[in-house]
């Protein structure tokens, strides 16, 4: 997939998505040692603004916050966390609040942010902005602000295609389901790179595609009982492994496959270790990784080393290891090496996984 697809892709809907927060919420953390330093001139100071749902969603959010907290423990310094009222209507007033308190450099965390990041960041010069799943670059590929942001980006397309891999090799019934949150571009390049990878494993299989909400609407994101009800149909109807690209829904699909003694697999982060239920563990066949606290703490250490200069997009691929499959309870252990086989294939150039279905 090539950068401008990227682009594309991340600047028309938002990605993964999750549960409910209050406006008001704010934490602050720090962490003991040296004190990193960038731009800002002085001690490092992370804000970090997040997505629909803040911390706690086991999936996007907490991956972003675990990023920062790496970037701190290897830095010092310390930073403080906002998220979005429940209408996200106030994501500038996060940016903004945090700049105004000196916060340097300032995350946004989801690719809605991307509709407002520029005319913040021009406020702010000195201050270096980051947004996840969305590019430091408009539309016309000039920098958003005064060229202070940094877009990190991800081949969630090419993850997607070592999942529907694995699930073709492991189905039992020749039939597999995908549930998106949204039907928007970002998370139909999900979809579009699971089914392009099943097909390559089986050609026959069968792929159930269904969204819980339609553009526009994030609530597919943050609806688990709804979640719940779609993988189920798919499992009624033969699917034994269904993919979950749906943010905090994605928890209804576990209790789906395990009320229907099937399989699912997670997405962003390995949720068999961040699920909180162990009795959903054993359905979570693999997560398709979406290193988003690999790229976090990578950017941040880059600013405190004074590498930052934004107006620019960093983009994390199967080749940088920036997306890929979890491999916790060893349930695809047995077919390691033919995963490995079409990663390799990705990675020379060999497959070009699609990014539209």
């Amino acid at each position: 997939m090539t950068k401008a697809g990227l682009r594309g892709m991340a600047l028309l809907l938002a990605g993964s998505m999750a549960l409910a927060a209050c406006a008001s919420d704010e934490k602050g953390g720090s962490a003991s040692g040296g004190s990193g330093s960038g731009s800002s001139g002085g001690d490092l100071k992370v804000g970090i603004a997040y997505d629909t749902g803040g911390r706690g969603d086991k999936s996007f959010n907490d991956s972003a916050f675990a990023g920062v907290q790496a970037a701190i423990k290897d830095n010092g310094g310390d930073f403080t966390e906002l998220s979005p009222n429940s209408d996200a209507s106030n994501r500038a007033d996060l940016l903004t609040q945090l700049a105004d308190q000196g916060y340097n450099p300032v995350i946004a965390v989801g690719f809605a942010y991307g509709d407002v990041m520029g005319d913040v960041a021009k406020q702010y010069p000195d201050t270096q902005f980051a947004i996840v799943d969305s590019s430091g670059l408009d539309a016309d590929g000039k920098p958003l602000g005064t060229g202070n942001v940094t877009g990190l980006l991800f081949a969630a397309n090419e993850g997607s295609f070592l999942g529907g891999v694995a699930a073709a090799l492991k189905t039992t019934t020749n039939h597999i389901g995908f549930v998106g949150g949204q039907q928007s571009p970002l998370i139909q390049a999900f979809e579009a790179g699971y089914v392009a990878g099943a097909k390559a494993a089986k050609p026959d299989i069968t792929v159930d595609v269904e969204y819980i909400s339609p553009a526009g609407d994030f609530s597919g994101f943050n609806d688990p009982a709804k979640g719940q009800i779609v993988a189920q149909g798919m499992y009624d109807k033969g699917a034994d492994i269904v993919y979950a690209a749906a943010g905090g829904s994605g928890i209804g699909v576990f209790q789906a496959a395990k009320a229907a003694n099937a399989r699912a697999i997670g997405v962003d982060s390995d949720q068999y270790q961040t699920v909180g239920d162990p009795s959903l563990q054993p359905v979570i066949m693999t997560s398709v990784l979406k290193r988003v606290d690999n790229a976090v703490q990578a950017y941040i250490g880059d600013f405190a080393k004074g590498d930052v200069k934004g107006g620019s997009d960093i983009t994390s691929d199967l080749k940088s290891d920036g997306v890929g499959l979890a491999t916790s309870g060893g349930f695809i252990d047995d077919i390691q090496s033919q995963i490995d086989e079409y990663k390799q294939k990705i990675v020379s150039g060999e497959i070009t996984v699609p990014t539209t279905p």
